[in-house]
């Protein structure tokens, strides 16, 4: 809720304790797990915790005119050990596409995200892969304030950024099969895609806020970081020339915004404008009181699977 704060009311203090505490020993298993809630410590909560950090340092960098690089520290290493954990454990086939559980409230689907799907097979989540876009743009804003100083974690960010690309790619191509991948062009929408025992798919065509998460996924930098990052400058242009097809889909730093600063998204101008035409159309998400965790669209065409006699909606 940081962003809706005002500066003046964010006690950084208790929030940079926080965020510290819940990385200790504790609470975070030495593989790199965080526990979900205490009913399930075994399920997974979406992984803000690099945006809550990154967030509680600028608001402090703000109001004292200097952050406090020993807690950015400590956190981002307990960090990356979550991070390789949601990399190692949540992405079943090595495709950048997560399958994380139950990851939230208001985008429940018509199968209970955290047990066992009743086709088998898994659920290749647009929610939990957007999570994990955002995480590696966190982390790699983090690790680019770090090496400001430090030059031996533009190593770091250029491990993020190349995450970043890789994740991008697949929820917009998923190898190029019709009807696997998360995007669909012709409804300009994000989904769930279900995968069958047997290696076939479908999209799991509801408009919720699952869809919507891509747009979480943004990062802004101030102009001159590829100046004072001359070897983060270097890997990333080498990394680009040798995958030149990862940034078919996305907005890329190459147009300076405001003050000459650049944004790096996981969407397109193009993506981002049909995305934005749903979620600001009042029959669809935009509702009198904010965005809709469900499409309005719905209430008149609910949602149906059939699957061994039952059905699901």
């Amino acid at each position: 809720a940081f962003h809706c704060v005002p500066l003046a009311l964010v006690d950084s203090e208790f929030a940079k304790a926080q965020l510290v505490l819940m990385l200790r020993e504790w609470y975070m298993h030495p593989n790199g797990q965080m526990s979900a809630y205490e009913w399930a410590f075994g399920d997974v909560n979406p992984p803000v915790h690099a945006w809550a950090a990154w967030r509680v340092y600028k608001i402090e960098k703000r109001r004292r005119g200097v952050g406090d690089r020993v807690f950015l520290e400590r956190v981002f290493q307990k960090l990356t050990l979550n991070f390789t954990w949601w990399v190692n454990r949540k992405d079943a086939d090595g495709r950048n596409v997560f399958q994380g559980g139950f990851l939230g409230l208001d985008n429940i689907g018509v199968f209970d995200r955290s047990a066992e799907l009743p086709t088998g097979g898994r659920l290749e989540q647009s929610d939990g892969t957007s999570w994990m876009a955002m995480y590696s743009l966190n982390m790699m804003a983090i690790a680019l304030e770090l090496a400001d100083g430090n030059p031996a974690y533009e190593d770091m960010a250029s491990k993020f950024w190349e995450h970043f690309l890789n994740i991008s790619k697949a929820m917009s191509h998923c190898g190029g099969q019709e009807g696997q991948a998360l995007w669909n062009e012709e409804d300009g929408f994000f989904y769930d895609v279900l995968r069958f025992p047997d290696g076939a798919a479908t999209r799991v065509k509801v408009r919720s806020i699952v869809g919507l998460l891509r747009l979480a996924a943004v990062v802004v930098f101030e102009e001159d970081i590829l100046a004072r990052l001359p070897t983060f400058g270097k890997n990333a242009r080498r990394f680009l020339a040798r995958h030149s097809d990862l940034i078919a889909n996305m907005h890329l730093p190459g147009t300076p915004g405001v003050g000459n600063r650049r944004m790096l998204s996981i969407v397109d101008e193009g993506k981002l404008r049909r995305i934005l035409a749903r979620m600001l159309d009042e029959s669809e998400f935009f509702g009198p009181y904010g965005i809709r965790a469900l499409s309005r669209y719905h209430l008149d065409h609910p949602y149906v699977f059939q699957h061994g006699g039952q059905e699901y909606r």
